[in-house]
């Protein structure tokens, strides 16, 4: 099993938006996923509380409760267990970074969010964590060629401690339409250019995991070793249907 912590100490970001999305998106693949929110304002449960399956998929929890919680998703065979964090306070970011496999720091291209994740990246190499950094409500690129915000933001980070993710999560208006139906992107809207954006995500994430972790741009950063990181089941089994389906308009999931 993986365990991957999305994380903003801003909130705004779409951090809960991301996680909910990766972990609908992860079950279509094949994986086992459940989401564990310790954020206390419980939005996660606006698109999974109302499930028939809720119980299985969403655990509302706290950071003290999260190394039981991943102790009872392995013995229940879980895939993957992503953990929606809050922006605060330290020591609740803290305790999900230190039981992740990889983490993902999530930031719009704006001043205020790209000022906020250099501690959630400080946060990360701190604790000695792969992980990648996460652009998210990025206006669409044009011709290939992105709006000029998020070329900004790409050189503001260049030389951060993290990798930025070379998915970008689009500003689409298929997120609000999906969120309003109690669905996920790739399940309202499975054609979708906003689906096709979370399914390359989760691509890049499962490849990342595969190969190991992403090293820092600092060379200080000591991560943990890649032999922690190599993929076991059911993600071996799952990556490479999703790489192959990666070049496609419309995935089909193994």
């Amino acid at each position: 099993m993986k365990t991957i912590a999305v994380l903003s100490r801003k909130g705004g970001a779409g951090k809960t938006t991301l996680s909910v999305s990766l972990g609908v998106a992860a079950q279509q693949a094949g994986l086992k996923a459940v989401l564990a929110d310790i954020d206390p304002l419980r939005s996660a449960a606006v698109v999974l509380g109302s499930r028939r399956e809720a119980d299985s998929i969403l655990i509302e929890t706290s950071a003290r409760k999260l190394k039981a919680v991943r102790d009872a998703c392995r013995r229940s065979k879980c895939g993957l267990l992503i953990i929606d964090t809050p922006p605060s306070p330290t020591s609740e970011v803290v305790k999900a970074i230190e039981i992740a496999d990889f983490c993902l720091a999530v930031a719009r291209p704006s001043a205020l969010d790209l000022a906020a994740v250099q501690d959630t990246i400080a946060l990360i190499g701190k604790h000695r964590r792969p992980g990648l950094v996460v652009l998210n409500q990025c206006p669409p690129a044009r011709n290939g060629v992105e709006a000029a915000v998020t070329r900004r933001a790409l050189q503001m980070l260049e030389f951060s401690r993290l990798p930025v993710a070379d998915t970008k999560i689009r500003s689409r208006l298929a997120y609000q339409q999906a969120a309003s139906e109690r669905q996920s992107v790739t399940e309202f809207a499975p054609q979708s250019e906003a689906a096709l954006d979370l399914q390359r995500l989760l691509v890049e994430v499962g490849e990342r995991l595969a190969r190991g972790p992403a090293r820092s741009h600092d060379p200080a950063y000591d991560g943990p070793a890649a032999s922690g990181l190599s993929f076991d089941e059911p993600w071996a089994a799952s990556a490479p249907a999703l790489v192959a389906a990666s070049s496609v308009t419309l995935w089909e999931f193994a």
